[in-house]
């Protein structure tokens, strides 16, 4: 059973900071993609970052220049680091594992930014 953990999430003043966390725990092949994606409210769940199991990264136009992502394959975890951030990154942040032509997901973490 594959199980994604998120935590650092919470509530931040706009220009400021936060770093997400998602620990993935059970038996997965090590070829895989890690990332995020967030639903604004009232919003379709939309991509934030991906990055592969050797390194590669996606982001989504709207945090290039703002947010990275990176990852630590001994200890299967994948981090998103904010910065910058504003009112419109206000979302609930999904951590994702791609792997085996399976999709898993985390339970979501808020972030809210205040203006």
């Amino acid at each position: 059973q594959v199980q994604l953990v998120e935590s650092g999430g919470g509530l931040v003043q706009a220009g400021g900071s936060l770093r997400l966390s998602c620990a993935a725990s059970g038996s997965f092949f090590s070829i895989n993609v890690m990332g995020w994606y967030r639903q604004p409210p009232g919003k379709q769940r939309e991509l934030v970052a991906v990055i592969t199991s050797g390194g590669i990264t996606n982001f989504a136009d709207s945090v290039k220049g703002r947010f990275t992502i990176s990852r630590d394959n001994a200890k299967n975890t994948v981090y998103l680091q904010m910065n910058s951030l504003n009112p419109e990154d206000t979302a609930v942040y999904f951590c994702h594992l791609g792997v085996s032509g399976y999709n898993y997901w985390g339970q979501g973490t808020q972030v809210t930014v205040s203006s």
